[in-house]
């Protein structure tokens, strides 16, 4: 866990007569985050906060970061009990976000929407999410974000691949290839369930189409009795044992960006926010990326939010601090540093580096999406869906054993 900020009561000793005026009147917003791999995002957002406390005389910005599963473990227990931050980031829709909406942990923010005009200001894909609840709107979006295969130029050149596939057998045939040349196709991370868990995602998707993968997530469809799901699963288990980078149930998704780098890998399923991770640790123009080619015209992403607490004394001055956040020109300003396209409908796209450009290209030839598995689920369903794919992609479970045992699990809530 990291703190931005230490508060006056973690002062010097030769400081605390400073800190006990400066009490007095002192307001803070405390604000949970996870601690983000790209430098960038986390500088940017300790730069924000600096600007808004500069406009605020008086008004302290705390940041208490952690690791991803650490701040969804914090924010359950915070959900049961009398405190808590005034704003906590989490991602959108009934899944991640959703569970601490249905605890009570999110104030719902129509009035907030209405008095910021936040709906004129936001991108209509990314503000959707904050409509998913029949209690009010929850939630203003944070970044908007795609997954996509990025890959290695070099290794994939190795490979004797010269295009990027365009459809899924493509994508067999250049992992194939890979394999061939003794290079993993593929790196996860599976200290972390939902890394493994994307490649289930999007593979379900490219077997089930849009509709039926949509009623397996809305838990409107058999997992046992639909096909197609179980053969995503065999699908998953065939990349497993071929194309993945092994070991990886040790390692985590941290170490696999570093392994990818390191050229151990030819690709990663990762979102827009890598590219600015990259610029971190190599050179940008050993990369390329492309969608995952499931043949639906749908692209793989999810929003990321962040809430207002119920637990906030001053809701208020924490949705005022949401609006500087989302507003045009802080937007433009940190244009990059937390993802390669903004929330906010008025920001001008310039100077873009080539992946930034491919992701603006990549999101103007879509116009629908699915979301990732565990913001699909409620979260107890997604806990047993990691389950069975971790043992899927370990080779501990059959494909057919997989599904009856995800949809038994439906079944019996």
């Amino acid at each position: 866990m990291m703190r931005s900020k230490f508060l006056c009561g973690a002062a010097l000793l030769g400081a605390a007569t400073i800190c006990a005026t400066a009490g007095v009147q002192a307001q803070e917003i405390n604000f949970w985050t996870i601690n983000f791999s790209n430098q960038a995002a986390n500088k940017a957002l300790e730069s924000i906060a600096q600007e808004f406390e500069a406009k605020h005389p008086g008004v302290d910005v705390v940041f208490t970061q952690r690791a991803v599963d650490e701040h969804k473990t914090a924010l359950r227990v915070a959900a049961g009990s009398d405190t808590g931050p005034d704003i906590y980031f989490s991602w959108a829709g009934l899944g991640l976000g959703g569970e601490y909406v249905q605890a009570g942990m999110s104030v719902p923010l129509d009035d907030y929407y209405k008095k910021y005009n936040w709906k004129d200001e936001l991108l209509p894909t990314a503000a959707a999410f904050a409509d998913d609840f029949a209690e009010g709107m929850h939630g203003v979006p944070f970044t908007f974000k795609g997954e996509a295969l990025y890959y290695n130029k070099t290794l994939f050149e190795k490979a004797g691949i010269t295009k990027e596939p365009e459809t899924y057998e493509e994508l067999l045939a250049a992992a194939g290839a890979l394999k061939e040349q003794g290079i993993p196709a593929i790196t996860f991370g599976g200290t972390v369930n939902w890394h493994v868990m994307r490649l289930m995602d999007v593979i379900l998707e490219t077997k089930c189409g849009a509709q039926t993968h949509d009623d397996l997530m809305a838990m409107k469809a058999s997992w046992s009795t639909t096909p197609c799901a179980a053969d995503a699963f065999a699908e998953l288990k065939t990349w497993s044992d071929n194309y993945f980078l092994k070991p990886f149930m040790g390692i985590s998704q941290q170490q696999s960006f570093s392994l990818f780098v390191a050229g151990r890998a030819a690709m990663m399923l990762e979102g827009n926010w890598l590219v600015q991770q990259l610029s971190e640790a190599s050179d940008l123009n050993n990369y390329g990326l492309f969608p995952f080619p499931t043949g639906t015209k749908r692209l793989y992403g999810f929003a990321e939010y962040n809430y207002v607490s119920s637990k906030s004394k001053n809701p208020d001055l924490a949705a005022e601090f949401l609006d500087y956040f989302i507003s045009t020109d802080v937007q433009q300003r940190y244009l990059g540093t937390m993802a390669t396209s903004s929330i906010n409908s008025k920001v001008k796209y310039e100077n873009q580096r080539p992946l930034e450009v491919e992701w603006n290209e990549i999101f103007g030839a879509y116009d629908q999406m699915f979301v990732n598995g565990d913001q699909a689920f409620p979260g107890n369903v997604t806990t047993e869906y990691f389950r069975v794919i971790n043992e899927v992609a370990s080779d501990n479970m059959e494909p057919k054993a997989a599904a009856d045992a995800l949809q038994s699990f439906i079944d019996n809530l």
